[in-house]
């Protein structure tokens, strides 16, 4: 109370004297419009003023936050990058909810209808279940259900995988067949043979049957094999040789950390030779079922990438070996595992108290919002990442009626400083060879920027033409998703011959995500009108705000093009090594203290420590890192030119201790232990306290503009410097 009365105090002074609030804004040195006294709300309301800056900086910007902030019953966590997700979803509540308006695109109906069909909880209880069991049927049955009528007679794996790739589901649980980016050559596609997707992350499924959250998952098989009418016993004792089953195809299965080497996950050959890694399969027929088109067919000397040869040879070793019930009651395992969100209640109430346990959360999440996640394709499906999917639909919807084109100019003008920021920065590297950084340089250059929307979704023919083909009519949710499903898939396999347009509407019309991208076969950065919101950006606040919340997102997309992985293609997408050889070791020197940095960082999860996976998370990393300073350093420059803005009112902070407030404050975070334990786990991102706290203490600037002392958590005397 008392910060803020610092500066209310001489305002309601000027007022009684009868002066203007414009005439008070020009004479004081803080600013008093609705953006900046919303921005100092936001910055105070996160703030601990009572935690040393010095020693975690995290802790300081959003100690308050962390304190206060009750996450929901139906969430695993809850930050400000959540939130303003929230308002997205309520914003797309509304444009699924609206009425059809004459002359619309055709496929406004089908997002409308897929909402609908979701929202239809009495026609899920009705329709549901017994849908399943048809498709079961279909799929030749669930051998846990069958008993004995099940025999297993001419069964296959892969061509239980045909069938229910013809249906809707992924192909994907003993082997992942998938069309790509061709990686040396990114005009064209090529087919890829990966490992296969599980039901579990493979790092829970490598602790062994024993682990409780591998005893979660198996309850988790069990309970939905009881609903779906099987006897208890039985279900145990079969569905115990499925899970063995999985974790051998764990073990065989390549661990992220051997993942992130684009050049060995590169291996193409003709179809043919697939056979002498995994004998007993038609290779070239399965491939074709697969695709499933009468226009688009493959020889034996078609060239495809086989991404991970010591799966398949392993693989190609085990699984004959296996008895055909078992492989059915595993993959039937997994079509029926990916329906359940799709189900009624009983159901819904199964896969929460399996989520309770990996995740936390303790009740259902509501309704819409479900549905809303799910039109919207940024569920746990992540369909918005697909081509053909709704993206460009939905974007369209949302953009037409939430997003101003001035917005755009503004973030525009950003990325642009940024990037060139980006330029200098290689030009004053004393590591960095004279022709590597003509290559780097070139990168850059080319690097296309996406901002908001791409202008076609708003062109209704142009969106008519892109849908042709889709209707998802339904009543049955499940049926729409698999029908949306099955549209992507030919979608996919009818663009297979066709060259591939880097610069294409079409995979950038996605407007309605909270997040922001790299796309290292592009080399292209993407930030949707989404992220383009609330803590992140608003165009009508100081800019060291903008620059210290979006700024960072920019300059971390941009600098995965330069990160461990993003750095191994050149300027047009393609897999090629651009660097000289001393250089490039110097490089990976610097990425090493990254890894080892990030490695000593450590969470406490019910009793349990974890090191954050140092390896896994070190693209992230480079990326926050070269972002925060790419960033401050376009924002400095632009103080340079046009002069300081003014402060904020309340907050009795320097412009340049608020830029990095900004930049903390997108990441304060409060999770659930099971939920961080998963991050720590699976995900390439460290936790939200150490993309605060690792960064900023790798900056020296960070540590002047908070007089920290040398040798102080936030300014080590050794500091870790990639870009």
């Amino acid at each position: 109370m008392g910060l803020r009365k610092l500066w209310a105090g001489p305002t309601l002074l000027l007022l009684l004297a009868g002066h203007t609030l414009a005439q008070i804004e020009q004479q004081s040195e803080y600013c008093l419009s609705p953006g900046c006294v919303k921005a100092a709300t936001a910055i105070l309301n996160n703030i601990d003023p009572s935690v040393d800056p010095c020693k975690d900086f995290y802790e300081f910007s959003c100690g308050t936050f962390l304190k206060e902030t009750v996450i929901p019953d139906h969430k695993s966590s809850q930050g400000v990058f959540s939130l303003v997700g929230d308002k997205l979803n309520e914003r797309l509540r509304k444009v699924f909810e609206s009425q059809a308006v004459g002359g619309q695109p055709k496929v406004y109906d089908s997002v409308r209808n897929l909402y609908k069909s979701c929202m239809d909880e009495d026609y899920i209880e009705e329709d549901g279940t017994e849908h399943v069991r048809a498709i079961m049927k279909e799929l030749g049955g669930w051998p846990l259900l069958e008993g004995d009528k099940w025999t297993g007679t001419g069964f296959t794996w892969y061509q239980l995988a045909e069938k229910a790739g013809r249906l809707g589901f992924d192909t994907d649980k003993l082997l992942t067949v998938t069309i790509s980016t061709d990686d040396q050559d990114s005009t064209r596609r090529l087919i890829k043979l990966d490992q296969p997707g599980l039901g579990l992350d493979r790092e829970y499924l490598i602790k062994g049957r024993k682990d409780k959250d591998v005893e979660a998952y198996f309850t988790y098989m069990v309970e939905t094999a009881v609903f779906f009418g099987a006897e208890r016993d039985l279900a145990e004792k079969e569905l115990e040789e499925v899970l063995e089953l999985e974790l051998k195809v764990a073990a065989m299965s390549q661990p992220k950390e051997e993942r992130r080497n684009v050049t060995a996950l590169y291996n193409p050959m003709p179809l043919s030779q697939v056979k002498s890694f995994w004998p007993g399969v038609d290779w070239v027929e399965h491939v074709n079922k697969v695709l499933d088109h009468p226009n688009v067919t493959v020889t034996g000397s078609e060239v495809v990438n086989v991404a991970t040869p010591s799966y398949m040879r392993q693989a190609g070793e085990y699984l004959p070996a296996v008895s055909p019930r078992v492989l059915a009651n595993y993959m039937l395992w997994r079509y029926v595992k990916s329906t359940m969100s799709y189900l009624g209640k009983k159901a819904l109430d199964i896969k929460l108290d399996y989520d309770k346990v990996l995740s936390g959360k303790s009740q259902q999440t509501p309704r819409w919002e479900t549905c809303v996640k799910s039109t919207a394709g940024i569920d746990a499906n992540y369909l918005y990442f697909l081509e053909g999917s709704l993206t460009n639909a939905v974007g369209a919807m949302y953009a037409k009626r939430y997003f101003p084109a001035e917005k755009k100019e503004v973030a525009d003008e950003m990325v642009e400083q940024i990037r060139k920021e980006f330029k200098t920065m290689l030009d004053e590297l004393d590591w960095m060879d004279a022709a590597t950084k003509v290559k780097a340089h070139e990168k850059v250059d080319k690097m296309d920027a996406h901002i908001a929307y791409a202008k076609e979704i708003l062109d209704d023919k142009i969106i008519d033409k892109f849908y042709t083909g889709l209707n998802l009519g339904s009543k049955s949710y499940l049926q729409n998703f698999l029908d949306l499903k099955k549209f992507i898939n030919v979608y996919y396999v009818e663009n297979l011959r066709k060259p591939v347009d880097k610069h294409s509407w079409t995979t950038h019309g996605g407007a309605a995500i909270v997040n922001a991208f790299y796309n290292p076969d592009e080399n292209s950065i993407q930030f949707p009108a989404g992220i383009l919101e609330g803590a992140f950006f608003q165009a009508d606040r100081p800019r060291y705000m903008n620059y210290g919340a979006i700024g960072l997102v920019v300059g971390h997309e941009i600098t995965h093009g330069f990160d461990d992985q993003g750095s191994q293609k050149d300027g047009d997408g393609n897999l090629v090594d651009w660097w000289e050889e001393d250089t490039k070791h110097k490089y990976l020197k610097r990425a090493q203290c990254i890894i080892d940095q990030y490695t000593n960082f450590t969470v406490e999860v019910e009793g349990e420590t974890f090191h954050v996976n140092g390896i896994n998370t070190q693209g992230e990393n480079i990326a926050d890192n070269g972002g925060i300073k790419e960033a401050l350093r376009a924002y400095t420059r632009l103080v340079k030119e046009t002069g300081p803005e003014k402060r904020l009112p309340g907050l009795e902070y320097s412009q340049r201790q608020l830029f990095w407030l900004a930049s903390a404050n997108v990441w304060c975070n409060v999770m659930r232990p099971p939920q961080l334990k998963n991050q720590v786990l699976t995900d390439p991102h460290s936790p939200a306290r150490f993309r605060v706290n690792g960064p900023f203490s790798n900056m020296a600037e960070f540590a002047a503009d908070w007089s920290c002392p040398l040798g102080s958590n936030m300014n080590p005397v050794n500091k870790c410097i990639v870009w």
